[in-house]
């Protein structure tokens, strides 16, 4: 017999504004807890030093984490000049010094060479792993070792504050596998001072961004006022995450053949015209994910959600 999951059936993605000092696993464990939710996960970590927004699905929404994990990420960090450390950030240890200050006019000069797709060594302290072990684990030992530079993507990368001569203030956008810590790393480099992160805060995540974060005092607020149904209101639906994929209404009949894992055709003269991914919808419910070719839908991931009340679709 099949062992139950305890918590509740709760499903829907919570933008949960992470607070710094927190780590991802720790967020996605409260936020669990005060939905008593069966199931969570999260969406691209963040370092504890981070603050900013954190994707976190619950239930049926962890089947669409990966649409979410693959989707472009937005930054607002704080490079500090002078110290590079051995975490790339604040709280490490100070490898390198320099008196050296970089201009405003030099800072912008550079930053040319960290857009696009460019190779970066990630930081020493990081979860990748170097033979089965974290590197961060290696790193804490003191052992020697080596990570290969990565293909990463910077769509942009700009100044908007240079508040002091040892600090900048820096926005970015760039795709899956960045770190901002080996950026502020390697800028510091470039411009002959060294630099690491002072303040980082993460303000987009695919589809999710920081004017619909929740900060967890907001939650906690939530739960003591109206507890589970209060909650309930700080949710984006399962399907936010599928915001770069066409939606396909699909009747009564076809969304059960697609619920058994069974293709459905697209016929008759009003069928859409559309071709590879789509999500299936039925009476305002997410049904699948699938593929459509030859005029035919063919469902990958089912989701089993229940029929949406008329105010859930209102609000929608």
């Amino acid at each position: 017999m099949a062992r139950q999951r305890k918590g509740f059936p709760v499903h829907g993605w919570l933008v949960f504004d992470k607070p710094q000092g927190m780590t991802s696993t720790q967020a996605v464990s409260r936020v669990k807890r005060l939905y008593q939710a069966a199931k969570a996960g999260h969406a691209g970590t963040l370092d504890p030093l981070a603050t900013g927004v954190l994707p976190i699905a619950l239930g049926e929404a962890t089947k669409t984490v990966p649409f979410v994990v693959e989707g472009s990420k937005e930054y607002r960090f704080t490079v500090r000049f002078g110290a590079e450390t051995d975490t790339d950030d604040a709280e490490g240890k100070v490898v390198e010094r320099s008196d050296r200050r970089p201009s405003r006019p030099e800072i912008e000069e550079r930053l040319r060479d960290f857009t696009g797709e460019i190779d970066q060594v990630p930081p020493r302290y990081s979860a990748l792993k170097v033979d089965g072990a974290r590197a961060y684990d290696l790193a804490r030992d003191e052992e020697t070792f080596e990570l290969a530079p990565r293909r990463v993507s910077i769509a942009s990368l700009r100044l908007i504050d240079h508040p002091d001569r040892d600090r900048c203030v820096l926005e970015a956008r760039c795709g899956k596998g960045t770190y901002v810590r080996a950026l502020a790393r390697d800028l510091g480099r470039t411009l002959g001072s060294y630099g690491h992160v002072e303040a980082l805060r993460r303000t987009r995540v695919g589809v999710f961004a920081e004017d619909r974060a929740v900060p967890l005092a907001a939650l906690d607020a939530l739960a003591e006022g109206g507890g589970h149904e209060a909650l309930m209101t700080a949710l984006e639906p399962v399907e936010t995450a599928l915001g770069d994929i066409p939606a396909l209404a699909v009747s009564g009949p076809d969304a059960d053949r697609l619920r058994r894992g069974q293709p459905v055709l697209l016929r008759g003269r009003d069928a859409p015209v559309v071709v590879g991914a789509v999500y299936a919808i039925a009476r305002g419910t997410l049904v699948a994910l699938g593929e459509v070719e030859r005029g035919e839908l063919k469902p990958k991931r089912i989701f089993n959600l229940p029929p949406r009340s008329a105010a859930q679709k209102r609000d929608a």
